[in-house]
C-alpha cells in the first residue's frame, strides 16, 4: 500500500470513528464499571444499558478476553455480556464493540485493573477488632458544600430528625485521629452509595444506585481515600450492603430489566416480618413468601435474586467495592428477608475471592436457635447450609440489657443474661458474633439503662471483654440519649461537635458534661487496654451463676486471665475467692484495668457498689 493508500485508509478510520461518536449514544451505562484480572471466577458479567441496547451485537477483541454469551432480558434497553478472563490476561483496557445492522454504533474501553498484592488474603475483622459503628449524615459535616447538590430531592434541615444533617465522608476523615485514640480498629458506616429518595433517604438503605457514592457524602474517590487513610491508622473499613431491595427511585424502576427484577410489583404486598417461616417445619408456604417476597416498606421494593442476572449484579457488586475501596468486610442488611438458596450462594461466591474476609448478617431475633440457624458449620435439620461466617447476637444483646435493668430472680436480671450466654451450643462458633449493647436501630443504651452511668459501665465492660467481636455505637462513649423510644431520628442524633456552632465537642471535650467527659474516659480505657488482652481475643470464657446481684465471668489464655466482676447490688459485696479457684488457682496480684491500681486476689475481693471489675492478671 502506498503513502497516499494508508493515508486515505486512516482518514476513513477516523472518519468511522466520528460518525460513532457524533450519533446518538447508544450505551448509557455498563456495570460494574471496571473489573481486576486475577480473581478465582473467570467470569464477569457486564450489564449494559442504553436505548435498544438489546438489539445490539457486541464483540471483543483483546487478549485472553472471550465474550462467551450474550442475554437479552425482557426490557429492550438492556444487554448482558459474559466474558471469561483469563488468569494471565494483561490489565489494559478492554476495547467492547457494539453494532445495529452490521455497522458500528458504540465502542467503549472497558477498564481491566491489576489486583492490590495480597488482596485476597485481606485479613477481615476478627475478635481483635472493636467495630465503631457511625452513621455517616449524623457524625460530621466535614464539607457543607456538598450538603444540597443540584438536582437532590429531601432538604437538609438538623432540627428534622428524618431530614438530611449534612455529615460526610470528610467528616469522618477529618476525625479518624479521634477513633484511633478512642481504641476503635474497625469503622462500620452504614450505607453511603446514592439514595436520591424524596424523603428519609438520609439511613442509606434505600439504594438507587449501585456504583455510585451518594454525593451528599463525596465522590467514591473520596470513599476509597477513606479507607486508605484509616487503615494507615490501623482501622479497617467495612461496608453495610443491602442484597434484600432498592429504593424506589433507584433508576432500575424507570425500566426494570426483567419482569421477575422484584419479587413482587406490587408495593401493597409487605413483608409480613415473620423470620420464623424460614425455619418453620409447620409453616404455611403463603406466609414463607411472603416473608421472603413482600416489600420492606412501599418505598423499598423487594428484588428477586434468584433472577440469574440479578444474582450475579449482586455478587459482583459487594466484590467490586471490596477490591475497589480495600475494605475489611461487609455487614450484609436484612440477611434472612432474602431467597436462603441465594444468600448462601452469594456469601460463598463473595469468600471464594477473599477466604479470610468477614461478613456479619443482621438477622433481628432474639432467639439464639434462629439466629444460629444462618451462621457457616451449622447442622439444619432441613439441611440448609450457609456460607456466612458471623452475624449481629441481637439474643444476648437483649440479654443484657435486661440483666442490668431487671430484678434478678431465677428467669430475669443477671441469671436470665447467664441463661442466655448458656446457650451458646446452638452456634457452630458464637466467638465470632459481634456483640453490641445498642446500634443504629435500637434505642440507645444510657435511655435502655435509664440513664444510670453505673449500669452504662457495667455494659460497656461487659461488651469489651465478653466472648465475641464488640460493636460500639457512635455517641455511646458520650452517654448519647434520645428522649422518645422508638424515634428512628431520635435515636440517630448528630454527634457534638460536628458541626460548626455545637454547644459541646465529643471530639476535642470541649464544653462536654463532665459525666459525658468521664464515660468518654472510662470506654478508652478499657478499649485500649482491650488492644493488647490476647485472653479476650482468643481465651476460653468460664461464668459462674450470679448471685446476691454479682455475676462473675474469666477469660484465659496461656500466660492471661481476666476476671470480670458485676456488682448490680446497692450495697457493697465482700466476694470469697474460694469458689473461684477453678479459673483462680491460688493467691495472685492483678491490675485493675480502669484505675490501673495493683489488686490482691487472696480469700476474697470487695466489690464497690454497682459496679463493673475488670482485672488483668499476667
Amino acid at each position: 500500500m502506498g503513502e497516499w493508500s494508508r493515508r486515505a485508509a486512516g482518514l476513513v478510520l477516523l472518519l468511522a470513528w466520528a460518525a460513532c461518536a457524533a450519533a446518538p449514544a447508544p450505551i448509557e451505562r455498563i456495570d460494574p464499571p471496571s473489573w481486576w484480572v486475577g480473581f478465582e471466577s473467570r467470569t464477569l458479567e457486564l450489564m449494559v444499558h442504553g436505548p435498544g441496547a438489546a438489539a445490539l451485537a457486541a464483540s471483543v477483541d483483546y487478549p485472553g478476553v472471550r465474550l462467551v454469551r450474550t442475554t437479552r432480558a425482557d426490557s429492550p434497553n438492556y444487554l448482558f455480556l459474559d466474558l471469561e478472563i483469563d488468569p494471565g490476561a494483561a490489565p489494559g483496557r478492554v476495547p467492547l464493540t457494539f453494532r445495529r445492522g452490521g455497522r458500528v454504533v458504540a465502542r467503549h474501553a472497558y477498564p481491566l485493573e491489576a489486583r492490590r498484592p495480597g488482596s485476597r488474603e485481606r485479613q477481615g475483622f476478627d475478635t481483635r477488632d472493636v467495630i465503631y459503628l457511625v452513621m455517616p449524615d449524623r457524625f460530621a459535616n466535614g464539607d457543607p458544600s456538598n450538603d444540597q447538590p443540584p438536582g437532590t430531592l429531601d432538604h437538609v434541615d438538623r432540627r428534622d430528625g428524618g431530614a438530611r444533617h449534612g455529615g460526610d465522608l470528610a467528616g469522618i476523615a477529618a476525625h479518624l485521629d479521634y477513633l484511633e485514640r478512642l481504641g476503635v480498629t474497625q469503622l462500620w458506616l452504614t450505607p453511603v452509595v446514592e439514595n436520591a429518595q424524596p424523603a428519609f433517604s438520609y439511613h442509606g438503605y434505600a439504594i438507587t444506585d449501585h456504583y455510585r457514592i451518594d454525593p451528599r457524602y463525596g465522590r467514591n474517590e473520596d470513599y476509597r481515600e477513606l479507607a486508605r487513610a484509616a487503615r494507615e491508622r490501623g482501622i479497617g473499613l467495612i461496608a453495610d450492603i443491602v442484597v434484600n431491595h432498592i429504593g424506589s427511585q433507584h433508576w432500575w424502576m424507570r425500566d426494570l430489566p426483567a419482569r421477575d427484577w422484584l419479587s413482587t410489583a406490587d408495593p401493597r404486598v409487605r413483608t409480613n416480618h415473620h423470620h420464623s417461616t424460614v425455619q418453620d417445619p409447620y409453616a404455611a408456604e403463603v406466609d414463607r413468601r411472603q416473608y421472603i417476597d413482600g416489600w420492606f416498606s412501599d418505598t423499598m421494593p423487594d428484588l428477586h435474586p434468584m433472577n440469574p442476572q440479578l444474582g450475579t449484579y449482586l455478587v459482583q457488586n459487594a466484590i467490586w467495592w471490596i477490591e475497589y475501596a480495600d475494605l475489611s468486610g461487609l455487614r450484609i442488611d436484612t440477611y434472612s428477608y432474602s431467597d436462603k438458596r441465594f444468600m448462601a450462594d452469594f456469601t460463598g461466591r463473595v469468600r471464594r475471592e477473599y477466604p479470610r474476609l468477614n461478613l456479619v448478617g443482621e438477622e433481628w431475633r432474639n432467639d439464639p436457635a434462629l439466629v444460629a440457624y444462618w451462621q457457616a458449620g451449622k447442622s439444619n435439620p432441613d439441611g440448609y447450609v450457609s456460607n456466612l461466617p458471623s452475624l449481629m447476637d441481637f439474643p444476648l444483646q437483649a440479654a443484657l440489657l435486661g440483666g442490668l435493668r431487671d430484678p434478678d430472680r431465677w428467669n430475669s436480671g443477671l441469671p436470665a443474661l447467664y441463661e442466655r450466654l448458656a446457650e451458646d451450643f446452638l452456634y457452630p462458633d458464637p466467638r465470632h458474633l459481634v456483640i453490641f449493647a445498642d446500634n443504629h436501630d435500637t434505642d440507645r443504651l444510657f435511655l435502655e439503662v435509664g440513664r444510670d452511668e453505673a449500669l452504662w459501665r457495667m455494659a460497656m465492660a461487659w461488651v469489651a471483654t465478653m466472648r465475641g467481636i464488640p460493636q460500639i455505637l457512635y455517641g455511646t462513649e458520650l452517654l448519647m440519649a434520645n428522649d422518645r423510644p422508638g424515634d428512628d431520628g431520635d435515636k440517630r442524633r448528630d454527634f457534638p461537635g460536628g458541626w460548626p456552632g455545637d454547644a459541646a465537642d465529643g471530639f476535642t471535650g470541649r464544653g462536654l458534661e463532665p459525666r459525658a467527659a468521664a464515660a468518654q474516659a472510662y470506654l478508652r480505657t478499657l478499649l485500649n487496654w482491650r488492644r493488647g488482652a490476647p485472653a479476650v481475643h482468643a481465651g476460653t470464657l468460664r461464668h459462674y451463676a450470679p448471685e446476691d446481684g454479682v455475676y462473675v465471668y474469666f477469660r484465659a489464655l496461656a500466660g492471661e486471665t481476666v476476671m470480670v466482676a458485676l456488682n448490680k447490688a446497692d450495697a457493697e459485696r465482700r466476694l470469697a475467692l474460694a469458689r473461684f479457684r477453678e479459673s483462680l488457682p491460688g493467691p495472685v496480684v492483678g491490675r485493675d484495668v480502669v484505675s490501673g491500681a495493683a489488686v490482691e486476689l487472696n480469700d476474697s475481693l470487695t466489690l464497690p457498689a454497682r459496679s463493673a471489675t475488670v482485672i488483668d492478671i499476667r
